[in-house]
C-alpha cells in the first residue's frame, strides 16, 4: 500500500492500457471505460477497475500516521493472546 493506503500496483504486470486507466486493472475489460478508482502506481497516477471487478479489490487501509508511529510497545499486538497472572 501507498503512503495514501490506495493500492499500490506494479507497473510492470500491467498492460499499456491499463496503465493508462484505459482498461480495467483486474480484467482488462475496455469498455465501458472503467471508472472506479482502484489504486495507483509509484509514479502516482491512477488505476481503474469496472464497475464489475471494483468491488473484488481490498479496501484501501487508512494512512499510517507520519513519524512512524504504531501500536504501543507495551501492550499486545492484535490477536495476540493476552495470558494474567
Amino acid at each position: 500500500m501507498s503512503r495514501t493506503g490506495e493500492l499500490m500496483f506494479d507497473p510492470g504486470a500491467l498492460s499499456a492500457v491499463q496503465r493508462d486507466g484505459d482498461a480495467c486493472v483486474v480484467c482488462h475489460k475496455r469498455w465501458p471505460r472503467p471508472r472506479v478508482r482502484a489504486g495507483c502506481l509509484p509514479n502516482g497516477s491512477g488505476v481503474f477497475a469496472c464497475d464489475d471487478c471494483a468491488p473484488a479489490l481490498p479496501s484501501p487501509r487508512p494512512a499510517e500516521p507520519e513519524g512512524g508511529a504504531g501500536r504501543p510497545v507495551s501492550g499486545p499486538a492484535p490477536g495476540e493472546a493476552v495470558t494474567h497472572r
